[in-house]
């Protein structure tokens, strides 16, 4: 259950983006009627995950942002699911904007109207897979100690600086990696130690901003230019500029409410991670770019309300091929040499550029849990590493971590003897029914799940509604919803969809095991294929006659 809300109101408004969870095939074939966002994670729908991390920050004005399509789904599961009904009041907004499907981008979504007219304050933007166990109060802290304006924060109307704004990145690279993990690349630099900051553990890993990019990116990048471009004018500003490869983007942003404009005045701009606070952070540093991407303008309109204008192609951002760029810093992005801009500070009207905070969680063994949970693997790993922590009757609730259940056996009685459960590693939801000589072990059950006699799980997910038959022996393996595994199955590193029969005694290793219901090729396809087969022949009959 989401902790109680101890604290005053943080004056900031979260949006929660749910995706279309293209990265969970097995499992969101469906996206209207299945979304991404209501995955079980060790037995609580993935929204559930960030929504909590609100109410710790402090935040109650929430919006879940999805699209239209799967606006019915989202909604029942918002008044039905055991886990979001449970909510503190306010419980949050849905809101499914017209014009909004799963292929638009995150920044996008800022441009759509119905967003627009609902964000009245600073921003706190978060995916549907997250899975944080920071404490969000000390975050909001550290972005309102380092990088908040105090003018904004107290609504006295603009300032000559504006809020900057503050972003999470975690290192992939742990104890326990998940491979094909995605990551960023990224260039900070230092902080200077401030001895009268509060004392605060995030403000001891912050640096400031500099690049930001998909590793993807990069390697296209460099593999187009034969080398790692980097601005002269970079290096010779920032001469302890660091350089992160191995780290993911946690997609956590506290931003501030003129970004909404930036946004609708570069319609270039996709996605907030890679668009967004990227182009953002290389204004900082680079001469010229505030005014190529108008930055400059939008903060200056927030003093000047003459110099508002609306998006023109000026300000559209140059070609993510030239981020890296080499060429000398006095040359915009387009390549074009562009007058270095006066020195800022004394005109209240001409806005320097706000600083981007980069927050770099320490890979401690006890560093709270912070991960993206966006593939197959990743759902399996939190969820199993969630099942080890202690329940709130084994510590106490003062004492349990914020993602702990109020017990690692949710129904004993449906637990016949002669079993053997492994309790400090699994997580077992209500109304499961254990058969006698079965083995769990580091497993996480759903709800109204049957494991019959002598069946064997180890490292396995099972959502609700499960049915392994007898004598099975499951190792890695996700089962979907209402999926029922035939009595002396053998498999290793599956999936399996949701209401999937799978045949008594099948053996199967590395596998997607999916109903092919709706991919048989119906009547009109074979006559279409049939046609553009007769319609190739005839193209080489006709140049076989013209030789």
């Amino acid at each position: 259950m989401p902790h109680a809300i101890s604290m005053p109101a943080t004056g900031l408004q979260a949006l929660i983006l749910c995706g279309p969870g293209s990265s969970f095939p097995t499992f969101t074939t469906n996206p209207d009627e299945n979304p991404k966002a209501l995955l079980p994670i060790a037995n609580r729908p993935m929204v559930w995950y960030p929504i909590d991390f609100c109410y710790r920050t402090g935040i109650t004005n929430i919006t879940l942002i999805c699209p239209p399509s799967a606006a019915d789904a989202m909604s029942t599961a918002m008044n039905t699911n055991p886990c979001l009904t449970s909510l503190p009041h306010p419980r949050p907004d849905l809101l499914a904007p017209q014009g909004l499907d799963y292929n638009t981008g995150t920044a996008e979504i800022l441009r759509l109207p119905e967003i627009r007219d609902i964000i009245k304050y600073d921003l706190l933007i978060l995916p549907c897979d997250l899975v944080c166990g920071i404490g969000g109060d000390k975050l909001l802290q550290a972005w309102m100690v380092k990088a908040a304006s105090l003018p904004d924060l107290l609504s006295e109307g603009a300032a000559p600086y504006g809020s900057g704004g503050l972003g999470v990145w975690y290192e992939t690279k742990t104890a326990t990696p998940v491979k094909g993990e995605e990551t960023d690349f990224l260039a900070i630099t230092p902080m200077t130690k401030d001895l009268t900051a509060p004392k605060n553990p995030i403000l001891q890993h912050l640096s400031y901003l500099k690049l930001s990019m998909p590793t993807d990116s990069l390697n296209d990048l460099v593999e187009e230019k034969n080398t790692l471009p980097l601005r002269h004018g970079l290096l010779r500003k920032h001469p302890k500029l660091r350089m992160l490869t191995t780290h993911r983007d946690a997609h956590i942003y506290f931003l501030p409410k003129w970004i909404m404009d930036f946004v609708e005045s570069n319609e270039k701009l996709e996605t907030i991670g890679e668009d967004v606070v990227g182009w953002w952070a290389k204004a900082t540093w680079q001469k010229g770019l505030p005014e190529k991407l108008g930055l400059a303008k939008v903060l200056e309109g927030r003093s000047v309300a003459a110099d508002s204008t609306g998006p023109t192609h000026e300000s559209s951002p140059p070609p993510s091929s030239e981020i890296l760029d080499s060429q000398e810093s006095d040359r915009s992005p387009s390549g074009n040499r562009v007058n270095a801009p006066r020195r800022l500070p004394i005109n209240p009207t001409q806005a320097s550029i706000p600083p981007v905070l980069a927050y770099i969680h320490p890979t401690e063994p006890d560093a709270p849990l912070l991960r993206r949970v966006d593939t197959a693997q990743l759902l399996l790993s939190v969820s199993l590493r969630l099942a080890k922590l202690p329940s709130i009757e084994e510590t106490g609730p003062d004492a349990a971590s914020a993602f702990a259940h109020p017990k690692k056996i949710a129904y004993p009685d449906g637990v016949k003897p002669r079993t053997t459960i492994t309790r400090q590693d699994c997580l077992i939801a209500n109304n499961v029914m254990v058969d006698e000589k079965t083995s769990i072990k580091e497993c996480v059950v759903g709800a109204n799940c049957q494991i019959k006699e002598g069946a064997k799980l180890f490292q396995c997910l099972l959502m609700d509604d499960v049915v392994v038959g007898k004598g099975c022996k499951l190792t890695r393996c996700i089962l979907g919803k209402r999926s029922d595994i035939g009595e002396g199955s053998t498999l290793t590193d599956c999936e399996v969809q949701e209401n999937l029969l799978v045949e008594p005694r099948t053996d199967d290793k590395d596998s997607k095991l999916m109903s092919s219901s709706g991919l048989e090729a119906n009547e009109q396809d074979m006559e279409d294929v049939m046609q553009e087969f007769d319609d190739d022949n005839g193209a080489i009959d006709d140049d076989s006659g013209l030789i």
